[in-house]
């Protein structure tokens, strides 16, 4: 047991050989490596600058305010049909969203939930799990609509409560999830910038969170220092949620992550074009060059390093300073790049790559056949088959040899054959000098 155990985790011991391993195919050259880091930094500083903390951000502002045009846009495709004087109005258009795309499942304070849990209108979105824009929120949503239940994430426990009953449009089981998913897509709409009472009063509203924020409801764990307090991760996530870290400041804070990536990617496509003299096809920034996974580490792990550095310095001991100053999205790039690479490396990914590669070919060569069989003329094909059966039931009906033969003659003149023979055929070869020409 001891020896399977050492066998199973060699890979996690700090040994020359796994060094060597893990450097396998990295063919950057220093000015690669300088690309990677300056780009990161430039990262770094739009992150630090620009995107700051909620309610303290220049980008933040703008998303926010981008949010609001697709609020009002969607508003607008959905049915919403404002007065002139109404139709820059957000309050107007979410209240119309809220009216629209009614659901069961809105339940906005500890009173609605008959005193179960406590629950405020700052948090309620993040609580209840049908809020959440993601996979996890279009489940519970669904599973809340159809059975007419209401779930929320407490104390770390998951608690479902039953609502009013609710019943979906449609006549069967397709339709019925058809405007369930509607009715969830188009709730998230009228919640993402905020409800239409907070955003009537001129305030920004508490928006929903962004996807699979709400699991840090179950991190139970940790006492970290909030001014005078001590409070675990799970409690921190939710008032910094409270205080602004929703959807649309997730969006603010995936700009300085996308500007990293799409420069680093630019520069090496630039860099093996031009200095490698590499064909344009050979500098499409994929994953499948080594050299550019690794500028992506590191042109996020430098984002990442001046992101944290930063939110250090500012918290002053507080971490709930410190972590809504925390770029959530670029800490999930660089982890999951730093997975991935590892997973490579090591060669976990490589077999499901190459099967993945496999079927990708397979799939070409069938739509290429496909296309072959589309090119064939169906109705020429029914009829020449049809007349080859006819053919087949005659020459069963032959009782004798010659009614064979006269069949055979037969069947060559109706499928417009051409007989190796001219005239009779016993006459043909009867002649000395008569030849079967087969074309």
């Amino acid at each position: 047991m001891m020896e399977e155990t050492e066998k199973k985790y060699t890979l996690l011991v700090n040994s020359k050989e796994n060094q060597t391993l893990l450097q396998l195919n990295d063919k950057c050259d220093k000015y690669d490596y300088l690309v990677a880091v300056a780009c990161g930094a430039i990262g770094g500083m739009i992150d630090i600058f620009l995107v700051g903390a909620p309610n303290d951000s220049v980008l933040g502002n703008w998303t926010d305010t981008q949010a609001d045009n697709a609020v009002k846009g969607f508003a607008k495709i959905s049915g919403w049909d404002p007065r002139e004087t109404q139709k820059d109005n957000v309050a107007s258009a979410i209240g119309y969203l809220e009216r629209k795309f009614k659901i069961n499942y809105d339940q906005r304070h500890s009173g609605d939930v008959g005193g179960l849990f406590n629950m405020s209108a700052k948090n309620h979105h993040i609580m209840s799990l049908s809020h959440s824009p993601d996979i996890i929120g279009l489940f519970f949503s669904i599973l809340n609509q159809f059975i007419s239940t209401s779930s929320f994430i407490d104390n770390g426990q998951l608690i479902t409560i039953k609502t009013d009953t609710f019943e979906l449009q449609g006549s069967n089981l397709i339709t019925k999830l058809f405007c369930g998913i509607a009715n969830w897509f188009g709730h998230i709409m009228s919640d993402i910038a905020g409800s239409s009472g907070t955003r009537g009063d001129i305030g920004r509203g508490t928006g929903v969170g962004i996807p699979f924020y709400e699991l840090f409801q179950f991190c139970k764990f940790g006492r970290f220092n909030v001014g005078k307090d001590k409070q675990d991760l799970a409690t921190i996530a939710v008032r910094a949620f409270q205080e602004g870290y929703d959807f649309r400041f997730g969006l603010a804070t995936a700009i300085p992550v996308v500007i990293t990536d799409l420069s680093i990617r630019l520069v090496w496509s630039l860099r093996k074009h031009f200095h490698h003299e590499r064909h344009i096809m050979e500098c499409i920034p994929s994953k499948n060059h080594p050299d550019l996974r690794i500028m992506l580490l590191f042109g996020n792990g430098t984002l990442c390093v001046m992101d944290g550095i930063d939110a250090g310095v500012r918290s002053g001991g507080n971490f709930l300073v410190f972590f809504m100053r925390l770029n959530l999205i670029a800490w999930y790039r660089f982890v999951s790049i730093v997975l991935k690479e590892v997973f490579i490396r090591v060669g976990i990914l490589d077999s499901l790559h190459k099967d993945i590669e496999s079927y990708k070919r397979i799939n070409n060569e069938l739509i290429l056949y496909l296309h072959e069989l589309e090119k064939l003329d169906i109705e020429m094909f029914r009829k020449e088959t049809d007349e080859y059966n006819n053919m087949t039931e005659i020459f069963t009906n032959a009782k004798t040899s010659d009614e064979l033969n006269a069949m055979l003659i037969y069947a060559v003149d109706i499928l417009n054959i051409n007989k190796p023979w001219i005239g009779s055929f016993n006459e043909h070869m009867s002649n000395e000098n008569g030849k079967l020409i087969f074309e």
